[in-house]
C-alpha cells in the first residue's frame, strides 16, 4: 500500500450520511493517509475532506471509486475519462457498467469490480 498513498482518489458518489459506504470510504481513506477527492450531490466536510458538486477540475487522480449506480453514471463518463483521466476505476458492489468499464478499458484504464473497504482493510488498495 505505501507506494500508493501519495496517489489521488476521486470518490463518486459521496455522501454527508455516515451510514453510507461513500462516507465510511471517505474516512477510511483519511485514516490510511491517502489523498482524497470527494465528488456528491450535496456540498459538505467529511472527515476534513470538502466534497463537491458537479464536475471540478481535478490533477493527479489514480483511482476513481463508484457510489454510484450504473443508472446515475452516465453524465460521469466523460468526465472521467476525458478530465479526471485515472489510472484505475474501482466499481463497488453495485455499481458495475459494462459501458463505462469497456471505454475504460480500452483507453489501458485497470478494471476493478472490488470493494474499496475490504481493499482499504486487508492492504492491497
Amino acid at each position: 500500500m505505501p507506494e500508493l498513498r501519495h496517489k489521488r482518489t476521486l470518490v463518486l458518489g459521496a455522501s454527508l450520511n455516515p451510514e453510507r459506504y461513500s462516507n465510511i470510504c471517505i474516512n477510511d481513506l483519511v485514516f490510511y493517509k491517502f489523498p482524497v477527492v470527494a465528488v456528491g450531490l450535496r456540498e459538505g466536510e467529511v472527515a476534513g475532506i470538502h466534497i463537491q458538486k458537479g464536475l471540478p477540475e481535478v490533477d493527479d487522480v489514480h483511482t476513481v471509486t463508484m457510489y454510484l449506480g450504473p443508472q446515475n453514471q452516465e453524465q460521469y463518463i466523460d468526465y472521467i475519462l476525458n478530465v479526471v483521466k485515472p489510472e484505475r476505476i474501482i466499481f463497488n458492489p453495485g455499481t458495475w457498467n459494462p459501458v463505462l468499464a469497456d471505454k475504460a478499458k480500452a483507453r489501458d484504464i485497470l478494471v476493478e469490480t472490488k470493494c474499496t473497504l475490504l481493499m482499504l482493510s486487508g492492504g492491497y488498495f
